[in-house]
């Protein structure tokens, strides 16, 4: 376990385990390392004396790596106090922090295999403040029944009890049949691209990129170009359906979805590394239920948090505010009405179209992204190759129908509502967002109308929150009818601007 520092101080320090791992996660790094230098030095110095001066090097590497490490475990040390946590660090250049303890709005644990195997965890304590690292304190890492007892006497206040008969305990748990709407994600054909792209910049390290290329034409030389581009897009697209079935497994995998007796969610989840997030109910502002194009065709989505507190970790790129992964749309809003203990999720409200005008702004901006790349094909055809008319053509036949679709789909998307204590958005094609808005969460409204829309008597309403994204929009309502919403959804926000007729 982690040690007090002095005996009768409440000071702690990390695991000793600490130094452990770093030398650990360092000799595989330098094993990594050691092997193309090896080759590369084998050459010049002989078998034998390649393999002692990587060896040496690795020894090196670690023990330096190491006693780093020693260091920083000797001169960090965390004390949980009455009102405030404190993290003292460093060596040279001495660091202080603190954060009150009332400010704290998030205790995440992770690990990785190697902490999984030694029994730590890494634990992120954070305010959710936009002030860079000056919002967090990492303990990396601590005992497991350490990080635990940090969490759970970090994150357990008194609530007021809340209304309805919602259960506490698990809210939902993984099931394997979910595995089915990971194929069809974004992340699929992103993963392809990449492994077909990885695959040619490896070969061109080792030299070996023309053989490569060379292999691929030879297997294609009596094969037309046409289908030989579709076989490739075709093994390029099933190396993107593995990877993202193997991405969903190590993200999703073990997932469980909990409501505490202290009035915390608590999602856990990972195959390989573990990572347990947890969001305080009174918190919790509303939920966002998104459906990418390609879920929502499979009649799926996921249900993410609209919390205060709750960034993007965009140091580990983590989905952090994801409560529910895509599931069938019957049971995100299952999920959805249970976290914001609602009889019925407002995401289900039935909502309010907007006008028609909507619908031709929407057909206009689709269609000229589409023809954007047509036009710029047409006029270089033109000057330079008659082949680029014949990609051109290819890209209309192709772009324009499927802008059209798109474009009248995300008319059908638009719509706005108030239900209950929620004011409800919807709008989005290729990524579908369903917002469920506490009005109550609602501290300011901006409302925007270009001289397009004024043509058009449109206007897009933002309600403006200090939780999740910080604005949730109904883009081209009617000019009145977004002005009452808005009047109507907080009332006596934005009546001292608006004359009734």
């Amino acid at each position: 376990m982690s040690t007090a520092v002095d005996s009768g101080s409440d000071w702690r320090r990390l695991h000793s385990r600490t130094v452990l791992v770093t030398a650990l996660v360092t000799a595989g790094v330098a094993v990594g390392a050691a092997v193309p230098v090896t080759v590369a030095l084998s050459g010049r110095l002989g078998y034998a004396a390649a393999v002692g001066w990587a060896l040496a090097g690795s020894a090196l590497l670690v023990c330096c790596a190491a006693a780093g490490d020693y260091v920083r475990w000797r001169r960090t040390r965390y004390r949980l106090g009455a009102e405030r946590v404190d993290l003292h660090s460093g060596l040279l250049l001495a660091k202080r922090r603190s954060l009150a303890r009332e400010r704290i709005r998030s205790v995440d644990l992770t690990a990785h295999p190697l902490l999984r195997i030694l029994g730590l965890v890494s634990v992120r304590i954070g305010t959710g403040e936009q002030t860079g690292g000056d919002s967090t304190l990492e303990l990396d890492p601590v005992a497991r029944a350490e990080g635990e007892r940090l969490r759970r006497e970090l994150l357990d206040r008194a609530v007021p009890e809340a209304p309805g008969t919602h259960r506490d305990g698990e809210l939902a748990t993984l099931d394997p049949r979910w595995l089915r709407y990971a194929p069809i994600s974004f992340a699929a054909p992103v993963l392809g691209g990449t492994a077909a792209g990885g695959l040619l910049q490896i070969s061109e390290w080792v030299g070996a990129q023309a053989e490569v290329i060379h292999w691929i034409a030879d297997r294609f030389q009596d094969t037309p170009l046409v289908w030989a581009i579709v076989v490739m897009v075709a093994v390029a697209l099933v190396a993107g359906v593995i990877g993202a079935l193997g991405l969903w497994i190590e993200m999703w995998w073990n997932y469980r979805l909990e409501r505490e007796p202290g009035g915390t969610l608590r999602v856990r989840r990972g195959l390989f590394t573990s990572r347990s997030l947890s969001v305080e109910e009174r918190r919790l502002r509303g939920v966002d239920l998104v459906e990418p194009l390609g879920v929502r065709l499979a009649g799926a989505a996921r249900v993410d948090a609209i919390a205060t507190g709750l960034t993007k970790d965009e140091e580990r790129n983590a989905d952090h505010n994801t409560l529910l992964p895509a599931v069938p749309r019957a049971l995100a809003d299952s999920i959805a009405a249970e976290v914001l203990r609602e009889p019925v999720t407002p995401t289900g409200a039935p909502l309010t179209a907007h006008p028609r005008a909507a619908r031709g702004r929407r057909l206009r901006r689709a269609l000229s992204v589409a023809l954007a790349p047509v036009l710029l094909q047409a006029v270089l055809g033109l000057l330079l190759t008659p082949v680029l008319l014949w990609t051109a053509l290819a890209c209309a036949v192709v772009g324009v129908p499927a802008a059209v679709l798109l474009g009248l789909d995300a008319y059908r998307s638009l719509g706005h509502t108030l239900s209950g204590g929620y004011l409800v958005t919807r709008s989005g094609s290729v990524r579908r967002s369903t917002a469920a808005l506490q009005r109550s969460g609602v501290i300011g409204w901006t409302v925007k109308q270009s001289w397009f829309q004024r043509r058009a008597g449109l206007l897009s309403v933002t309600a403006t929150t200090a939780a999740g994204g910080g604005a949730y929009t109904a883009y081209d309502t009617g000019a009145s009818e977004g002005l009452l919403f808005a009047a109507d959804a907080v009332p006596g926000l934005l009546e001292p601007f608006l004359e009734r007729g």
